[in-house]
């Protein structure tokens, strides 16, 4: 039975990970720790001796040690990341007086496409980088909008442009998206650089950024994805495709399940790596799982509960309480992947203005 004390700090929460069957989570316990097991049925007790003074013993059974995955923190590991763009940001802004700006353009009124735009900005003056905001209404002739996104094409001091989705229906999303430029399609969503994605030899200027964060909770947790079965749930343009191709650039077996595959259940239980990005609720259950897998779970899906003061709650697209007796690790919905994505924008839109003004 393996054990690994994952804190830096003595008087920090500890999370002792136990190799099988499970983790369990200790706090402000000090010294060496001796495990001991009392009998083969997973309703016996193991007991956690702690040679500390005085001695301290726990006792917990081997279903309590089995029912608890590592939780993949995608607010800390955002976190982080905000730290060190913030850090970028000013050594780009004492060195040649440059701040990187995000344009983000808005239109219509939906309530959801609101705060997603909001949070962006928040985000932005979080970590010192500009940002441009154009909110137009539901009824705007597209010629509108191409006019805003030429502009900000042609403004130095924009470096990433966000056109936030979805679009009013009389509107052409492709029309639109192709009209950002290259250098400055901060989202990934431009055809050359999905195409680039997609080539081996190829790099993108940018890459999506839900998928890209899905990427990088799997390296800073340590996970090896090379040679690694990975099935990614969903195709979407925005996710699920971009998913795969980066499984697949880091030498992933990579298989897309969707809405026409059959026996998905079979597919997916032989993963290692299971990202899903359908927007079905609780779809993916803890049957379909390989023991010890690793999760990402893209999906954010509002459910009826009487007992929330909203009135609903937030779930992903994975039975979260049926997954984590099963994987060894999954991300939490929400704090998993949703501050990831605005993250990642964060990190484009940076490296945009570092490629533009040649700055290392």
């Amino acid at each position: 039975m393996n054990l690994a004390d994952c804190s830096s700090h003595s008087a920090t929460a500890r999370l002792l990970h136990f190799g099988s069957p499970g983790a369990i989570y200790l706090r402000r316990f000090v010294g060496s720790l001796h495990v001991g097991r009392c009998g083969s049925n997973p309703t016996h007790v193991k007991t956690l001796r702690l040679r500390s003074n005085p001695p301290k013993t726990l006792t917990v059974t081997e279903a309590e040690l089995a029912a608890s995955a590592k939780i993949i923190d995608g607010k800390m590991v955002a976190k982080e990341i905000r730290d060190e763009i913030t850090t970028e940001v000013s050594r780009m802004k004492d060195a040649i007086g440059v701040v990187p700006g995000l344009a983000v353009m808005l239109i219509g009124e939906r309530k959801d496409s609101a705060t997603y735009v909001r949070n962006k900005k928040k985000a932005c003056e979080s970590v010192g980088i500009n940002s441009f905001e154009v909110r137009l209404p539901e009824d705007s002739a597209e010629t509108e909008v191409l006019k805003f996104i030429s502009d900000f094409n042609d403004d130095p001091a924009v470096h990433g442009i966000l056109v936030q989705l979805p679009l009013p229906k009389h509107m052409n999303e492709q029309n639109i998206l192709n009209a950002v430029s290259i250098e400055k399609d901060v989202d990934g969503f431009h055809p050359l650089n999905i195409g680039r994605l997609a080539m081996r030899g190829r790099e993108p200027s940018f890459v999506p950024c839900t998928p890209k964060g899905c990427i990088e909770l799997l390296h800073r947790y340590g996970f090896q994805i090379k040679g690694k079965k990975a099935v990614v749930i969903g195709r979407s343009n925005i996710v699920g495709m971009p998913a795969a191709l980066l499984l697949q650039r880091e030498d992933a077996t990579v298989t897309i399940v969707h809405s026409r595959t059959q026996n998905p259940e079979q597919i997916v239980k032989e993963a290692d790596i299971v990202i899903s990005a359908v927007g079905q609720p609780d779809m993916v259950r803890g049957t379909w799982l390989k023991p010890g897998a690793v999760v990402i779970d893209v999906g954010i899906n509002p459910v009826e509960d009487a007992t929330c003061p909203r009135g609903y709650r937030l779930v992903g697209d994975v039975c979260y309480e049926e997954a984590r007796k099963v994987v060894s690790a999954i991300t939490p919905v929400p704090g998993g992947v949703g501050p990831m994505t605005i993250a990642m924008l964060l990190s484009n839109t940076l490296s945009s203005a570092k490629r533009i003004h040649n700055f290392q």
